[in-house]
């Protein structure tokens, strides 16, 4: 028995193709749906894309039969739009609210004794479609575990004699370790805890030591363990995209700034640093902003501007030195040594031999990472930072965000590698802010 896939337009918004992911089933749109889409088609962001792209899918769909009888699809489904207002039954809904016509077709099929699925990332909706006794979902198909995330790192309870071999031979073999590259092992002497070695996978084949010159990028040293590891992936140019998940006040993005200084102004590996992030305002939006691109940026990027700040400024805090950080800053910007790009203009950019950081990721959908890094041309490094857990994008959860999704997907290929940084290193109060509330 075939089921029935009511899909929500959010759904739609989310993943454009998420009508073929229903294998050999029948994918019902209400057609609220369709004039949903048709008020995001002018939208030029990620959203407006998507319900363009939904909608010449439909049209090429449309040519091959009655979209209201249902249109066969290559995956072996059906897709079908309930396009008749008057046979569907009310169970009691206000319908001049667009979700609760959505709803009221689910009711109705559901009625009829067929089974139904109400697919919907609105877990409103979902609570409202399973009053009404329908079973409901969300769109699965991009997400992760998040409370299984890959982390980077493990601890080894080993023998004594198996730490002192590592240092010895300055590696260990991986055998029957089931390496994944990249990642860290510490390993710890069974009978003294705090004899350890802090090893690297380098491939699957084997443990190594941590090269002993990216202990610190730009005058920031590494403050934790896990720093550590950043900066060693940070600075390494064979490990072509990083991705780094914690918490605020880990230091996520400046270890990426000041190790992309170190790069391209210390070592000229690159050519320039690129920063972008997602243009999400936490809270209300400030609305219209005057002035050109540039000036419109610094609003969003300042915390980009706090970190550089920082970063220059050393342990210098008088008046007199805060206004030459930020001239130096000015020059940085002034001779594109970094650049600032919001993420709307980096589609269809081709970006070679650049460090290219991507603050603030857990905000982007899995299809706009993969834009972003698919944007990535010869010699270029990615770094992705986020905390999955300050989420202002209303689709996207922990377990559905692209930068969660990116690290899972990614993990064990010897260009990747991640850490996800647990110990805040701003102040103690940002740590009891990310502990407590």
């Amino acid at each position: 028995m075939r089921k029935y896939f009511v899909v929500d337009t959010n759904v739609l918004l989310h993943n454009a193709d998420s009508i073929k992911a229903f294998s050999d089933n029948i994918v019902v749109l209400p057609m609220t749906v369709i004039e949903e889409l048709d008020g995001f088609k002018s939208r030029n962001d990620e959203l407006g894309r998507n319900a363009r792209r939904v909608i010449r899918e439909l049209d090429h769909l449309r040519e091959q039969g009655h979209l209201s009888h249902g249109v066969d699809m290559e995956n072996g489904g059906i897709l079908k739009i309930f396009a008749d207002s008057r046979d569907i039954k009310n169970p009691g809904l206000d319908l001049k609210v667009a979700d609760n016509r959505i709803l009221a077709v689910a009711y109705t099929i559901f009625d009829q004794g067929k089974k139904v699925i109400f697919v919907s990332k609105d877990i409103n909706a979902r609570l409202k479609a399973d009053a009404l006794g329908i079973e409901v979902m969300d769109f699965e198909k991009q997400k992760i575990n998040f409370d299984e995330l890959f982390t980077g790192q493990r601890e080894l309870v080993v023998a004594s004699p198996v730490i002192d071999e590592f240092f010895q031979n300055n590696e260990l073999s991986g055998e029957g370790l089931e390496l994944i590259p990249n990642e860290f092992v510490l390993l710890k002497d069974e009978a003294d805890p705090k004899h350890t070695a802090l090893t690297r996978a380098l491939g699957t084949e084997k443990l190594v030591r941590l090269n002993p010159h990216r202990d610190q990028a730009w005058q920031i040293r590494s403050r934790s363990k896990e720093q550590r590891m950043a900066f060693e992936l940070l600075l390494d140019p064979n490990v072509q995209i990083v991705t780094l998940v914690g918490q605020a006040g880990t230091g996520k993005t400046l270890l990426a700034l000041a190790a992309g200084l170190e790069e391209v102004l210390g070592n000229a590996r690159y050519q320039r640093i690129l920063v972008s992030r997602p243009i999400i305002p936490m809270g209300n939006d400030l609305g219209y902003m005057p002035g050109d691109k540039d000036e419109k940026l610094a609003h969003w990027m300042q915390p980009i501007f706090d970190n550089l700040t920082y970063i220059l400024a050393g342990n210098k805090r008088n008046q007199e030195d805060e206004d030459s950080v930020r001239q130096k800053v000015d020059k940085l910007l002034r001779d594109n040594v970094v650049e600032m790009e919001a993420l709307t203009y980096i589609r269809g950019r081709s970006i070679p031999e650049q460090y290219v950081i991507v603050d603030e990721a857990q905000n982007l959908t899995p299809h706009e990472v993969k834009t972003v890094i698919s944007r990535a041309g010869e010699g270029t490094k990615m770094v992705l930072t986020g905390d999955p857990y300050q989420i202002d994008n209303p689709y996207l959860d922990s377990s559905s965000n692209g930068l969660t999704y990116t690290v899972e997907r990614l993990k064990g290929l010897e260009i990747h590698g991640h850490i996800t940084l647990t110990k805040s290193v701003r102040s103690n109060l940002a740590a009891v802010a990310a502990d407590f509330l």
